[in-house]
C-alpha cells in the first residue's frame, strides 16, 4: 500500500492506495506533507483534491477501494450520490439504503468512510440542520460545507 501527506488549506490530507484504487483519505493534523505523491492513483487524487480546495472540480472520477462491511459499503455508495452543495439528513440516508430505522447505524458507518471528502460523509447533518458528527471534526465539516455552498452558489449565478 502507497501512502503519501499533501498540504490542503485545511490541514494535512492523507492518501493511501491498494491495488484496487484509494483506500484512504484522511485529515491528519500535525503531520507534514511527506514528498512527492506517487503509485497508480494517488496522483491523480491528489490532483483531482486540489481541483476540489480550488472550486473546480464537483465529482471525483479516481478509482475507490471501499471497505468496511457490507452495510457499511451500502452507505458509502448512498453518500456518493448526495450532490456537490448538497446535504442530507442521517435519516435521508437510512431511508435511501433500505433501513429507515437505522439513523445511527448510518452515523456510525459515516463516522467509519475512509474516503473523506471524495465519500462526502461532510454532506450529512442532523435531522434539525446541525452540523452534527464528522471524523475530522465539526470545524472541517463546516469548512468543506462552506467551501461547497460557495463554489455551488457562483456556479448558479
Amino acid at each position: 500500500m502507497n501512502t503519501v501527506v499533501i498540504p490542503s488549506p485545511l490541514g494535512s490530507v492523507r492518501i493511501s492506495e491498494d491495488t484496487a484504487g484509494i483506500c484512504e483519505i484522511s485529515f491528519v493534523p500535525g503531520e507534514r506533507p511527506s514528498g512527492k505523491p506517487d503509485g497508480k492513483y494517488i496522483p491523480e487524487a491528489a490532483r483531482q483534491l486540489g481541483e476540489y480546495f480550488d472550486g473546480k472540480r464537483k465529482v471525483f472520477s479516481v478509482p475507490l477501494s471501499i471497505g468496511g462491511t457490507e452495510f457499511q459499503r451500502k452507505v458509502s455508495r448512498a453518500l456518493l450520490e448526495i450532490p456537490y452543495g448538497e446535504t442530507r439528513s442521517y435519516s435521508d440516508v437510512a431511508r435511501s439504503v433500505g433501513s429507515p430505522q437505522a439513523c445511527r447505524a448510518v452515523g456510525g458507518a459515516a463516522n467509519k468512510n475512509k474516503l473523506c471528502i471524495i465519500v462526502p460523509c461532510h454532506r450529512v447533518i442532523g435531522k434539525n440542520g446541525a452540523p452534527v458528527g464528522f471524523a475530522a471534526g465539526v470545524d472541517i465539516k463546516l469548512a468543506l460545507l462552506g467551501l461547497e455552498k460557495k463554489n455551488y452558489a457562483a456556479a448558479r449565478i
